[in-house]
């Protein structure tokens, strides 16, 4: 058996070596001795640090070499820090530039992301071995739950790793004090930005795993000049939409929007807004049970505008039982949830559609090919936001090209049609409109209202159990009144 030692935590390749180059070559700069930042000996609580600079020499210095304001020159130094270059000697949670006399130092070139030194969960566990130590069990709760989590991980190498931690934590004993600390910030700001605290956002987010690593230059071979020339000419044949077309498009579908746009037209039966009538509120409700007769022909202007009503996809479904295929819209549904939910539920939402509509045997199966579904399955090996979307495309166009034309022409949408609601304009003359903005009063702000519940409740908290015999004699006696 194998035991894995590494787990993926994102793409193997870095999309953004050109920028990284690119922040490499301002910093070497702000470390010239003659021009760039002046860094001195500061001294931090009881400890001298050698080489320190400040935060507001770091802003003043980008602006004036990049001709920028303080606030861009301020959001570069913020990235410097989120990409490790420069980190901080007090506050460690941040990666941000603050525009004081905060200090900080220049990373060590060894720990630069641009060295694309893989960033293995074994060094992660002997740093975090190593802090246990230090700090004799006092971690952080991130941290201490990472800890647990990397000893179940790597159990069968644990007696390794804490030698390791001990042997790198008897070593830095025998430094000095100051290069001790210096140390000990490098090595922390290292794993903030490779290994940030939950809710933060991390620079070295990966996205999502290439296949190719766009950063490796190809060997100039006689394949690689065919298929440039192949691409060229495809650039070439490739039809180009003239000015005429688009604007012809853009005209159709102005025209086919005009009467349901309430900046073009007048909304029916009145605006709500201007008439304090909110007959029209009422109507086009998320899950209304009469539509109107504008929304159900707004279902027929495209597939989409149909399940983007929920009303619409309630009518959308019941025909779709009728076919025996409700399946495919609870599975696009599904995949809706997964793309816009929670990200703490985010991996069991994937499982769950999986078992439910494409595993073998699964109680609601759908069908999909075997190419769309070999990506699928191999996607939730490391399950994330869009790990169903080659699925959810395809069961998307079936229902676009084969279903939604059938619903259009079945007896549930002529039904729906034929029973939907057509208002009448409500007829203010201009006295009655100037009436209700006479009577029309602020409402109450949603803090007031939430501090008269509490008070509320607290009242009702204080004035102990309630005798419902009473309640209901007071109101025997009412009704009698």
């Amino acid at each position: 058996m194998t035991i894995r030692n590494v787990r993926d935590h994102g793409q193997r390749y870095r999309p953004r070596m050109a920028c990284l180059k690119k922040v490499e070559t301002v910093v070497l700069e702000m470390q010239d001795p003659k021009t760039g930042v002046k860094s001195q000996t500061q001294r931090l609580v009881i400890t001298t640090i050698p080489h320190a600079i400040t935060g507001e020499d770091i802003v003043a210095w980008i602006a004036n070499r990049l001709k920028i304001d303080a606030s861009e020159a301020q959001a570069m130094g913020t990235m410097m820090v989120a990409f490790g270059y420069i980190y901080p000697l007090q506050d460690h949670k941040r990666l941000i530039i603050k525009p004081d006399t905060s200090l900080y130092r220049f990373q060590t070139p060894y720990f630069w992301p641009a060295q694309q030194w893989p960033v293995e969960d074994t060094d992660y566990a002997i740093y975090l071995a190593k802090r246990n130590i230090r700090k004799k069990g006092m971690l952080e709760l991130y941290e201490q739950e990472e800890y647990n989590n990397l000893y179940k991980w790597m159990n069968h190498k644990w007696d390794f790793i804490v030698m390791q931690a001990k042997e790198q934590y008897r070593a830095g004993k025998e430094r000095k004090k100051p290069d001790r600390v210096v140390f000990d910030c490098q090595e922390r700001a290292y794993w903030v930005v490779h290994r940030p605290p939950p809710g933060t956002v991390s620079a070295m987010d990966h996205g999502l795993d290439r296949m190719v690593d766009p950063n490796l230059e190809e060997k100039k071979t006689p394949d690689y000049y065919r298929r440039i020339i192949m691409f060229t000419q495809q650039c070439i044949m490739r039809p180009r939409v003239k000015s005429s077309v688009s604007i012809g498009a853009l005209v159709k579908y102005t025209a086919t929007y005009k009467e349901h746009d309430p900046f073009l037209n007048s909304c029916l039966p009145s605006n709500p807004w201007l008439t304090d009538d909110i007959t029209y509120w009422n109507l086009n409700m998320p899950n209304v049970e009469t539509p109107t007769k504008m929304r159900v022909e707004r279902w027929t202007f495209s597939f989409g505008e149909l399940l983007a009503d929920p009303r619409g996809r309630d009518d959308f479904r019941l025909f779709l039982k009728k076919e025996f295929s409700g399946e495919n819209l609870a599975f696009w549904e599904g995949c809706e949830d997964l793309k816009w939910g929670a990200a703490e539920t985010m991996k069991e939402k994937a499982q769950q559609i999986y078992k439910t509509f494409l595993a073998r045997g699964a109680p609601r199966w759908i069908n999909i090919d075997g190419k769309t579904m070999d990506i699928t399955v191999k996607g939730l090996a490391h399950p994330h936001r869009y790990v169903l979307d080659a699925a959810q495309t395809h069961i998307y166009m079936l229902m676009k090209k084969d279903s939604y034309g059938r619903y259009l022409k079945s007896p549930v949408f002529k039904e729906t049609q034929k029973k939907a609601a057509a208002p009448d304009a409500h007829r203010f003359s201009e006295t009655q409109l100037e009436q209700n903005s006479k009577r029309r009063r602020p409402s109450l702000s949603p803090i007031t209202l939430k501090q008269q519940e509490e008070e509320q409740k607290a009242k009702l908290a204080a004035s102990g159990p309630v005798d419902i015999t009473q309640v209901m004699s007071k109101l025997e006696k009412k009704q009698r009144k």
